[in-house]
């Protein structure tokens, strides 16, 4: 069993993402500049935010941090995704999900300028990605495909199944395996809360991503011997052995599944990490108007 180090890796990301911003300094460029629009205190908004801002520091980036209370009405907040679609400083920014029950996700998500959708949820980013057309991808997405190049995982002929149905996670990565490159050419089933004999659609499986939210869901008696096991759940559940006084769980029963896996993320220190650099990435090509000219 090989462990894929999410930390490893992001960390060799971000010293090259890096050196590519010194780069463009050096020639006079403008440095890239990530904006995150945060709403309330979600415990673990705040901790992924305040990540993707020092993230920033650490790779040279400039980055703007805009915080509402849980009670902004809609339209306040969508005049200021419409302010930051006319900002030229600003290269990228995220509206960090989820919102509040009263502001409509997706109206958000649609106001957003594609061009400035670092966080590849907005239809035109999805549509071109499909098509296999340059688009920003979503992030934990690109992070998965990401660790599993670096790490020269096959996947060409392989099967693969991704157990979660979501817009940001599980129908994109399903997307991008299935699609003919490299890492790709997978043939990928899409399971869901109504997929029947599940169990048995995941043992048959050579790779599996469990991104369904559902600590612990992924048993050792529901993978096969030999088989790459991609853990995308990020799950804070109330602890009394740790300061903080809570702890994250996978989807997948790491102590029990990892003996039986050639490869395995951990949570936390596995896709969560490629997430953030991934971001940085997008906002990387955005600076550089590489899909967007």
């Amino acid at each position: 069993m090989q462990l894929i180090d999410g930390k490893k890796i992001s960390a060799e990301i971000k010293v090259e993402i890096a050196r590519e911003v010194q780069q463009l300094k050096d020639r006079g460029c403008k440095t890239p500049h990530l904006a995150a629009v945060l709403v309330g205190h979600d415990g673990a908004s705040e901790t992924y935010v305040a990540g993707k801002v020092k993230a920033c520091e650490e790779v040279g980036f400039k980055s703007t941090l805009i915080r509402y209370e849980s009670d902004i009405d809609e339209s306040t907040l969508l005049n200021t995704v419409h302010e930051l679609n006319r900002n030229e400083d600003i290269d990228g920014f995220i509206v960090q999900l989820p919102l509040p029950d009263h502001i409509s996700e997706q109206k958000v998500i649609e106001a957003i300028d594609p061009r400035k959708d670092v966080d590849g949820f907005h239809p035109v980013n999805l549509g071109r990605m499909v098509l296999g057309l340059p688009a920003f991808i979503s992030a934990t997405p690109a992070g998965i495909m990401e660790l599993i190049k670096r790490y020269g995982i096959q996947t060409s002929g392989k099967s693969c199944v991704v157990v979660g149905r979501s817009n940001i996670v599980g129908k994109p990565i399903s997307i991008l395996l299935s699609q003919k490159a490299d890492p790709g050419d997978a043939t990928v089933t899409l399971c869901h809360s109504r997929t029947r004999n599940l169990d048995d659609v995941v043992r048959a499986s050579d790779i599996v991503i469990a991104a369904l939210g559902k600590p612990g869901f992924v048993t050792a008696g529901m993978v096969k011997e030999g088989a790459v096991v991609i853990d995308v759940g990020i799950t804070r559940v109330k602890s009394d052995v740790t300061k903080s006084g809570w702890k994250l769980l996978g989807d997948v029963r790491f102590d029990e599944v990892a003996p039986k896996c050639s490869y395995i993320t951990p949570v936390p220190g596995g896709v969560g990490l490629m997430t953030i650099v991934s971001l940085l990435k997008n906002t990387l090509i955005a600076a550089k108007h590489e899909i967007y000219p």
